[in-house]
């Protein structure tokens, strides 16, 4: 009786996630790990179950999403990678997949994660930049925004800052960096990125929505 090789396939995502209810499986609503799993599925020959390095939210984009997932299957990487991208559609695409130890873990493995949410500061709204930013119209003191970094920077309880009804074991998280900059050739955008340990739902966005305030003055 011949033994069963099981492989532990890593892969490198970019998406929009315009179209979809964030990245995780949901009752009703296309999801970004619910396409690409079909599409593993169907290559591979049986379901395929994604675990992901961080989960994000309905309309959020990726250019980096790590994940991993197990297969007995014996087809070639390189099969696998063009045909996960034939069946995916534009907007998800697979940037590398790569065969790991069996101990690696795409979650657990973490050491940090970066997000960075764009705002567009400017009285009239413009709708090419509607979908990928937080059109704020009201003037921002960028410096009055900056000054209140250093207090969200360390180890510290987000508390405040998760989604309302939440419920986690800890609000406990760790902060590495967090700045804001303006975006070199886009007049009026202004980026946010915050890098750390791990992050709420919701919270790199109601930690913007509160630094916006501060701005506003």
């Amino acid at each position: 009786m011949s033994e069963v090789n099981i492989r532990n396939i890593r892969i490198f995502i970019a998406y929009d996630g315009t179209n979809y209810l964030g990245w995780q499986i949901q009752p009703k609503g296309p999801t970004v790990q619910g396409m690409i799993q079909d599409a593993l599925s169907k290559i591979l020959g049986h379901k395929v179950k994604l675990k992901s390095a961080g989960r994000t939210d309905t309309g959020v984009h990726a250019l980096y999403q790590v994940a991993h997932f197990l297969t007995t299957s014996e087809r070639p990487l390189e099969i696998i990678f063009r045909a996960v991208n034939a069946m995916l559609p534009y907007d998800i695409i697979v940037w590398k997949i790569e065969e790991v130890d069996f101990k690696f873990h795409s979650q657990k493995d973490s050491l940090k994660k970066t997000y960075v949410y764009y705002i567009y500061n400017y009285p009239i709204r413009n709708p090419l930049t509607r979908l990928y930013s937080w059109w704020v119209p009201e003037k921002l003191d960028l410096s009055a925004m900056k000054s209140c970094l250093p207090l969200i920077i360390g180890t510290r309880d987000f508390a405040s800052f998760r989604k309302s009804g939440t419920d986690i074991k800890t609000t406990i998280r760790t902060i590495y960096d967090a700045k804001f900059k303006r975006v070199p050739g886009r007049k009026h955008m202004i980026a946010f990125e915050i890098t750390g340990r791990g992050f709420m739902r919701y919270m790199v966005r109601n930690l913007v929505g509160a630094l916006v305030e501060v701005g506003k003055g």
